[in-house]
């Protein structure tokens, strides 16, 4: 499990890392099972049967979504058998065969990007700088700044207003220059900006820490986008998840989210959903009576 975790790591793929942290007999999970849930809901590794398995990965592309950990609480009927606590998700599973279980629920994304324009020494202390606060940086011209969370240009009087342009194109929604303010105002005259695009481009970007050397400017920078992400709600990544179709066990009542391994049924041309394989055995056999 290790090795596919580093390997999805490397190769920017999102996904959440569930381990279980607390199961009770007679649940078929233990302590430090662990599994890893893709955005498009497959899941690989263990965290329990079918029906513990459909409550974690409804909770795993929430958090997938949000970006936020989760501590997930899967019972088996309404008894609190865990004690409360903060930042816990509890879900009531009827499916269970009883136990309960508490899995911790990780969402590993992408590292956010930034895009650097140009070629100053700014610039080569920003590429110096970013990746320790966990950055990955681009600096080649053209389509890597749609993917980028923040463009910096820092071309010192160069071509300005075409980077600046092609990044609030893209979608970028922190742009920052390195310049004066008098240029900076001159800039802003030039490319002649709505309010919205306006919001989205710093001139003499950088908080105002005195900087004078290029490292320091590349702090002062790199302390304005993190505040943008940390305070200001910058999306440091787009949510890898689409909204998932779900339907509700006819037999159990779960309301199951639907995925590649989910138990199925079509009849009289209706597709059925089911949180685990019993519960469509059950319903098939109804049917037929």
């Amino acid at each position: 499990m290790s090795a596919r975790v580093d390997e999805l790591t490397r190769s920017g793929v999102p996904f959440v890392q569930a381990t279980v942290v607390r199961a009770q007999e007679p649940s078929s999970a233990r302590p430090g099972d662990r599994a890893i849930i893709l955005a498009d809901g497959s899941m690989e590794g263990f965290v329990g049967g079918h029906c513990a398995a459909g409550s974690v990965r409804t909770a795993a592309l929430s958090a997938l979504g949000s970006g936020e950990s989760v501590l997930l609480r899967v019972l088996p009927d309404a008894a609190a058998s865990f004690p409360e606590s903060p930042g816990a998700s509890i879900v009531v599973n009827p499916c269970l065969s009883g136990g309960a279980i508490e899995i911790y629920l990780e969402p590993l994304l992408p590292a956010p990007v930034l895009h650097v324009v140009g070629t100053s020494p700014t610039a080569s202390a920003l590429a110096n700088l970013a990746p320790a606060l966990g950055f990955v940086v681009s600096r080649a011209d053209g389509v890597e700044a749609r993917t980028a969370t923040a463009v910096v240009v820092t071309s010192h009087g160069g071509d300005e207003i075409g980077p600046v342009r092609a990044a609030l194109d893209a979608g970028v929604e922190f742009v920052g220059v390195v310049c004066s303010h008098t240029r900076g105002d001159a800039l802003m005259e030039a490319l002649d900006l709505g309010a919205s695009e306006a919001a989205r481009v710093h001139v003499h970007v950088g908080l105002d820490i005195g900087a004078r050397t290029a490292p320091e400017v590349a702090l002062s920078i790199m302390a304005a986008i993190v505040r943008s992400i940390r305070v200001d709600g910058l999306v440091a990544s787009e949510s890898p998840v689409s909204p998932r179709a779900q339907a509700v066990d006819p037999v159990c009542g779960m309301t199951v989210t639907i995925g590649p391994d989910t138990a199925h049924a079509t009849v009289a041309g209706v597709q059925h959903w089911f949180c685990n394989p019993g519960c469509r055995t059950r319903f098939l056999e109804s049917v037929a009576l």
